[in-house]
C-alpha cells in the first residue's frame, strides 16, 4: 500500500509561480513512476508530467511544456512539480499519482496509476 500527499497548492497571480509537492509512504519510494494530474471543473482529468523512478526520464503534457519541471528526491520520498508562468486555464486540483509496484516508467494515462492523493487546488487569477 502507497499513500501520497500533495502540498503547495494556493492562489497565485498569473504568470507567477507554485512548487507542489508529494510525499509518498507505504513502499520503497525509488521503486515506481509517478505522476502529476489535474482536473478543472467540468473538465476530465488531465495529464500534467510523469517522472520514471530515476527521475532521467520525465514526460509532460502540451500545455504545460517548458514551464512545469518534474523532479523527485528519493532520498526524502517526495515528487514536485515546479510551475512557472502560470495562467488562468493551468486552474485546478491538481493529483500525485503512483503507478504499482514493478512499474518503474511514468505514464501519461491516468487508468496506469494504482495510488492517489486527495488533491491540491491551483487557483490563478488574471
Amino acid at each position: 500500500q502507497v499513500r501520497v500527499v500533495e502540498s503547495g497548492g494556493g492562489l497565485v497571480q498569473a504568470g507567477g509561480s507554485l512548487r507542489l509537492s508529494c510525499a509518498a509512504s507505504g513502499r520503497t519510494f525509488s521503486m515506481y513512476g509517478m505522476g502529476w494530474f489535474r482536473q478543472a471543473p467540468g473538465k476530465e482529468r488531465e495529464f500534467v508530467a510523469a517522472i520514471n523512478w530515476s527521475g532521467r526520464q520525465t514526460y509532460y503534457g502540451d500545455s504545460v511544456k517548458g514551464r512545469f519541471t518534474i523532479s523527485r528526491d528519493n532520498a526524502k520520498n517526495t515528487m514536485y512539480l515546479q510551475m512557472n508562468s502560470l495562467k488562468p486555464e493551468d486552474t485546478a486540483v491538481y493529483y500525485c499519482a503512483a503507478r504499482p509496484a514493478g512499474y518503474v516508467s511514468g505514464s501519461a494515462y491516468p487508468n496506469e496509476y494504482a495510488y492517489w492523493g486527495q488533491g491540491t487546488q491551483v487557483t490563478v487569477s488574471s
